[in-house]
């Protein structure tokens, strides 16, 4: 990035990076972690809260293409501050919903900083980071998400047990803005605007990964989503204590994010990692399953799922740097989250059907299937690799 203001340092970049990530899924770990409050407070029922995942998603997953072909064409300084902005604005409209037609239309909107955070702060990556550092430095972005996740879970529920769930709504909306602000002043001025080869078709790698994601992305979100009421509907865990499930899920998948990225820095590595990461997401949800019965293993499953099933997507991310063609890495980042956003779209609706029913071991066991479908063709393409020796 170049332009009147200084790059900043790597690490005070990826401490802003890390904020970008974690505010633009901030409003859908708010609502999985606060859903109990929610069904309550504004008597949805576990199926419209599913469905808030659903829209979010799904208005992330059709903006996602396009969103990266403005970054590749605006810069990520733009998209950035952007991205910030209306996630402030999607999360003060959610803290003000009167009803469930309003809290959607809310979440949608919140629909469009997701679209824009893996095209923005790959492409700022790859503008600021020296290639040795890219591995780390995108894990620790990436785990922002799970930042979003820790906070939701934990302080921010903590806070919406002092001052509802509307004022610890409106907290991390005032979060957001004071974000958006420092990223505008922080971030080099972008270069000027420029055409950028387009992407009309899916090939190659990015189709694999976008195959892959959309799997892991369905059994994650049905866990983000149904996880902290499974607590309290299931398990008996009080409000606090079932959002903490969350944060858990949430500190395990920084961690995951940080060390596994940090492995694939060596690209013979990132090949063998999405399928084997996947593999050890099966055993976790299996756990889930068996949580019912034997009820420590819920913490045991949230730690798991962190380590391997959300840590697998910062592993894509840093597969897609690795091997992006020049001037297309917003564009391929984008698509490989479409295909991940799709999967949040489309797994929570599946499981509320199951949960509404009362039916939550089934429901873990689908998130076990989606997990293994997503294993099979990374492994299916790590072998495809090897074979061929070509970098598709």
């Amino acid at each position: 990035m170049t332009g009147n203001r200084a790059v900043p340092g790597t690490g005070a970049l990826t401490a802003l990076l890390t904020c970008a990530m974690a505010f633009s899924m901030m409003q859908l770990f708010l609502l999985g972690a606060l859903g109990p409050r929610l069904v309550a407070d504004l008597d949805v029922s576990p199926t419209v809260l599913g469905l808030t995942t659903t829209v979010g998603f799904a208005t992330a997953a059709v903006l996602s293409p396009v969103g990266g072909r403005v970054v590749d064409r605006v810069g990520p300084r733009r998209c950035l501050v952007s991205l910030l902005a209306v996630a402030a604005m999607a999360l003060a409209l959610v803290g003000s919903a009167p009803g469930a037609g309003f809290l959607l239309t809310s979440v949608a909107l919140g629909g469009l900083p997701q679209a824009l955070a893996n095209p923005a702060t790959n492409k700022a990556i790859l503008a600021a980071v020296p290639p040795d550092r890219r591995g780390s430095v995108t894990g620790m972005k990436q785990s922002g998400v799970q930042l979003g996740a820790f906070a939701a879970g934990l302080p921010l529920a903590a806070l919406a047990g002092l001052a509802g769930w509307r004022g610890a709504v409106w907290t991390a909306a005032g979060a957001a803005v004071v974000a958006a602000v420092w990223a505008a002043r922080a971030l080099p001025a972008d270069p000027p605007k420029k055409a950028a080869p387009t992407v009309r078709v899916p090939r190659g790698m990015v189709a694999w990964l976008m195959v892959f994601s959309l799997l892991l992305g369905g059994g994650i979100a049905s866990v983000n989503t149904y996880l902290s009421l499974y607590g309290t509907e299931r398990l008996g865990l009080g409000p606090t204590a079932a959002g903490a499930l969350v944060a858990v899920l949430g500190v395990a998948g920084i961690a995951g994010r940080v060390g596994w990225s940090k492995v694939a820095e060596r690209p013979d590595r990132a090949v063998r990692l999405p399928g084997s990461l996947a593999v050890g997401a099966v055993v976790a949800a299996l756990s889930l399953a068996g949580s019912d019965s034997v009820r420590p293993l819920v913490w045991v499953a949230a730690i798991a799922i962190g380590v391997f099933a959300v840590a697998a997507n910062a592993v894509s991310m840093v597969l897609v740097m690795q091997r992006a063609a020049p001037g297309r890495a917003g564009q391929d980042s984008a698509l490989v989250s479409a295909g991940f956003f799709a999967g949040f779209a489309v797994g929570p609706p599946l499981f509320g059907v199951l949960a509404e029913a009362g039916r939550y071991g089934d429901g873990w066991l689908l998130v076990a299937a989606e997990f293994a479908g997503a294993g099979a063709v990374a492994l299916l393409w790590a072998h495809r690799e090897r074979r061929t020796g070509v970098r598709s």
